[in-house]
């Protein structure tokens, strides 16, 4: 495959690959050494020594990609090569792989067991480097490892050591964090742009060349899509395409004066991400597709943010969320926002021309059940208050320079092989979910708003052993011959259809939230519990662990990040009763993503509103009012303090229609109407929606 040696994308690092390439060969003759006899203290040698060896073998990587060993190679070479190359990963390696905070800290000690796992998980960042003729990347990790065996080829000095990975990850961030941010609006970024336009696309070898771990995930979805006709390809291209171009027709918003596209999708999609870039390009968009973020000054937890495969293992990603700990502080935070501000100034232009994100998600993986390891980094209570404040800062640069007031996104998602036999079914049954009549759920929809509309407050309590009992507090009227409350949200920027959402007030909206079982930010969260008062969390809990300092720490980490508490951002009623018969037909409801579950019942969604940093854009429904529902006692401090409007997240909870045992919506009169009774729509005007379950 010529792309590897030849693609345009490698001619961006030719100058900078040209000025390392003496450094790359002396630290490979270093490597070599190291690997044959490392001189340091036994208790270390095994580490020095594997890692050096894996080094070598990025370097044999890079050698079989120029001179052209690699494209030359079968199918099935092909899948072992990759499996060597992530072998150390895989779950049945990873308990005795130094890429495991336990064991590396279980081998080489508490005070560099730690900090040496981390370094060898930057490294692991070589193989994507490799493919992406990214030599200069390559060359500073080879060096840094140098570095630290030389310091311990003696007794190594525990400050010393910190010091050399701190410096690293100062200096190279200018390097890794720059080129990050511009490759965000840069088209001229185009190494799997080229991929998807022009490979043999038949082939499926192709999937072997990114450099990612190739499951069977992508390989039976690249077979699956080759199967379909280029008819049935630009079918599903299109409402991805066309949902994003109503997201900007819907809001109001110009795209004329935009030029650039973020496109992020799994690995194995690559059909219909073709037929999907020739669909923005007559939108006058040319995508700017890039890699989720491996370096840990990229990372943000264990979030997969860019084109991606099926991780190779989900343990070591949890394992390595907050890798940043080692070096996270104040010089480190300013540092990072100053190279921000450098590349928004350099790019400006380029900047202002960029759309937003569009987005293909997959589902059908395993539930994850994380374990939590004392070994691991965590963050401190100091860094956790210091990050808080960055994402602030940081959200607020990007809000200069990318203004969510003149850009929109729009998010697909179809199964993967990993759901199960019914793979080809579900796949199937998605594609018709994807394009549900607009018009029907509008009118239905429309019905709930105008109920919904004429309340004060709306209550919704659970069924059978679901506990929860809540009062949600809705915005005032003005003028409800032109205002609403809610929006009628009907497959634009959310695919499927299915829903009607609103940012709620929050003095008066109390009670607790609860949900059996739910899949939050790939997660597993059982029976989860929630406590509102004044729309703020009160307390929280889960029962994953049998500890209940557990419990909490995991909400606390990965809901919560870590704050002492966040608003409810939004509450919205779903009525896709499609996608709910379809999850209960396959028995896939646990590996929905929340794309779809939100549209299942009614959610709740912790962090900020939907409408974050665009209050003040005028927003409409089908039926002409205007949305005035769109912010809350927090985001109004945008205009006296706005580092504390914003949370920065945003993530639904649903509870199903099983669980549900009434939603009413309470008039200041005292009226009473019911919306769902015994989870089926009773409203008049939404019986259409119970024919699903028939």
């Amino acid at each position: 495959m010529v792309l590897l040696k030849n693609g345009r994308f490698r001619q961006l690092w030719e100058l900078e690959n040209e000025k390392v390439e003496e450094r790359f060969a002396l630290a490979m003759e270093r490597m070599e050494q190291i690997d044959r006899d490392p001189a340091c203290a036994a208790i270390y040698q095994d580490y020095f020594k594997r890692t050096a060896g894996y080094i070598l073998m990025v370097k044999k990587l890079l050698e079989d990609i120029e001179r052209g060993e690699f494209e030359r190679l079968s199918f099935d070479e092909l899948s072992e090569y990759n499996h060597t190359l992530y072998q150390d990963l895989l779950p049945e390696a990873y308990k005795e792989s130094y890429a495991n905070p336990a064991y590396a800290s279980e081998q080489l000690g508490e005070e560099f067991g730690q900090l040496l796992c981390v370094v060898y998980t930057e490294l692991r960042s070589m193989i994507a480097d490799a493919f992406e003729h990214r030599l200069h990347y390559i060359t500073v990790g080879a060096e840094l490892f140098i570095e630290l065996y030389n310091l311990f080829e003696e007794t190594p000095d525990g400050k010393e050591v910190r010091d050399a990975v701190y410096w690293y990850m100062s200096d190279y961030c200018d390097v890794f964090y720059a080129d990050r941010l511009r490759e965000t609006f840069d088209p001229s970024f185009s190494f799997a742009k080229e991929m998807i336009m022009e490979s043999d696309l038949s082939d499926i070898r192709y999937l072997f060349y990114y450099g990612e771990y190739i499951s069977d995930n992508e390989k039976r979805t690249a077979e699956f899509l080759n199967s379909l006709s280029e008819e049935k390809i630009e079918q599903i291209a299109a409402v991805y395409v066309e949902g994003y171009r109503k997201g900007f027709e819907l809001a109001r918003k110009s795209l004329e004066k935009k030029k650039t596209v973020l496109l992020r999708y799994e690995i194995g999609f690559e059909r219909i991400m073709r037929a999907a870039i020739e669909g923005f390009r007559r939108l006058g968009l040319e995508p700017v597709i890039l890699r989720y973020p491996l370096h840990s000054v990229l990372r943000r937890r264990s979030v997969r943010s860019g084109y991606t495969a099926t991780p190779v293992n989900r343990q070591y990603d949890y394992d390595h969320r907050f890798d940043e700990a080692l070096y996270f502080d104040k010089a480190f935070y300013e540092r990072k926002l100053s190279i921000a501000r450098a590349v928004y100034v350099k790019y400006r232009v380029e900047a202002s021309e960029y759309a937003g994100p569009a987005v293909l998600e997959v589902f059908g993986e395993e539930p994850f059940m994380p374990e939590t390891k004392p070994e691991a980094c965590v963050l401190s209570q100091k860094q956790q208050k210091l990050m808080i404040s960055y994402l602030n800062e940081a959200s607020e640069l990007q809000n200069q320079f990318i203004k969510e007031e003149e850009t929109s996104f729009t998010i697909i998602a179809f199964p993967i092989p990993e759901i199960g036999a019914d793979f080809e079914k579900i796949f199937e049954e998605t594609v018709r979910l994807n394009t549900l009549d607009y018009n029907q759920y509008k009118m239905v929809q429309q019905c709930l708003i105008d109920a919904l509309d004429q309340a004060e407050y709306v209550t919704i309590l659970g069924a059978g052993e679901n506990c929860t009992d809540l009062t949600v507090q809705l915005v005032e009227l003005s003028n409800p011959e032109k205002e609403t409350k809610f929006e009628n949200c009907v497959a634009d920027v959310n695919i499927p259809v299915g829903e009607v959402f609103t940012s709620p007030k929050l003095k008066g909206t109390n009670g607790t939230l609860y949900v059996s079982e739910v899949f939050l930010r790939d997660l597993s969260f059982k029976k989860l519990k929630l406590t509102f008062v004044d729309g703020m969390i009160r307390s929280y809990t889960c029962e994953n662990f049998e500890n209940e300092e557990k419990n909490q720490a995991y909400f606390r980490e990965n809901i919560m990040q870590n704050r002492e508490t966040l608003p409810m951002g939004e509450f919205a009623i779903g009525t896709n009763t499609t996608a709910y018969v379809m999850a209960q037909k396959y028995d896939i409801m646990k590996k929905l993503p929340i794309l779809i579950v939100e549209k299942m019942g009614p959610h709740f969604a912790v962090g900020d509103t939907c409408y974050s940093r665009s209050e003040e854009v005028p927003v409409y429904n089908p039926d002409g009012k205007e949305i005035i529902a769109k912010e809350n006692e927090y985001s109004l401090l945008r205009h006296t303090d706005p580092l504390k409007a914003y949370f920065n997240c945003h993530t639904d909870i649903t509870i199903p229609y099983n669980e549900i045992a009434e939603i009413a919506c309470h008039g200041a009169d005292g009226k009473k109407t019911v919306i769902i009774q015994d989870g089926r729509f009773v409203l008049p005007g939404t019986e259409f929606l119970n024919r699903a379950f028939e």
